[in-house]
């Protein structure tokens, strides 16, 4: 039986999943699918929810990237995911559901914000996709699919700007988790993957890149996603934007 990850173009938690996935050794399928769309299709396909990522391996189906590290930890154990010593894997556990819980939206509400002001934008993040149509039609054709996950994203003006406010506590979290020790060391495990990704993605987005690339955040991300795929130019209100650090 195939093991098969069903995914959207660019969004972070499945390009988690596939981390996880190459982390272990596992070998699968990706089927890409479209925003919105992708809701149906997932229904369709028998999976309880209609978020990506959604893993089908040995007769499962499992959503969520944190659902999914568990269940590959279950399936095969090595190498794994979360640490044994129970004082690690809480800390890791706790690094994890951040990652999940509050630092993934930000940056997902920023990324809808930008294509809905230039859905152009979507062509980078497609980049290697297989969606059935040509990108360029997609794209094209795809203004009410982006105006609809821009609002299921809740990528309105006043949310984008809280985001924007909320992402420099978010980094320095970031960082404090590579300070002692949690994520960053020799050894991955599944809240660096978590996390990574999503800095990743934030990296692609040109007004971000001053907040965040003299950061440890920001090198932990080019180590684990050194080639994210993507590119946002600068499209955000100068004004919005927090002051970026001052290199120590």
């Amino acid at each position: 039986m195939t093991n098969r990850l069903y995914v959207i173009p660019g969004s972070h938690p499945a390009i988690t999943a596939r981390l996880m996935l190459d982390f272990k050794g596992i070998d699968y399928k990706r089927t890409d699918l479209m925003p919105v769309v992708a809701k149906g299709a997932l229904r369709a396909l028998g999976f309880p929810r209609t978020t990506v990522p959604a893993l089908k391996i040995g007769g499962e189906k499992v959503q969520g990237s944190c659902e999914i590290a568990r269940a590959l930890d279950r399936i095969q154990p090595d190498p794994p995911l979360f640490p044994a010593d129970p004082d690690r894997r809480a800390a890791v556990e706790d690094a994890e559901r951040f990652g999940d819980e509050r630092l993934q939206h930000p940056i997902r509400q920023l990324l809808w914000w930008g294509f809905k002001h230039e859905k152009e934008n979507l062509r980078g993040y497609s980049e290697g996709a297989r969606l059935g149509v040509p990108i360029g039609l997609a794209i094209k054709t795809g203004g009410p699919l982006v105006a609809i996950s821009a609002r299921l994203n809740e990528a309105s003006d006043p949310s984008a700007r809280a985001a924007l406010a909320a992402l420099p506590a978010l980094l320095d979290q970031v960082d404090a988790y590579i300070a002692d020790g949690t994520i960053g060391g020799p050894e991955r495990n599944a809240a660096d993957l978590q996390i990574a990704t999503s800095i990743g993605l934030a990296l692609t987005l040109d007004d971000l890149k001053p907040l965040i690339e003299t950061r440890p955040a920001a090198a932990l991300a080019r180590e684990i996603v050194p080639n994210y795929p993507g590119h946002t130019p600068p499209i955000l209100p100068p004004a919005w934007l927090p002051v970026a650090p001052t290199p120590a």
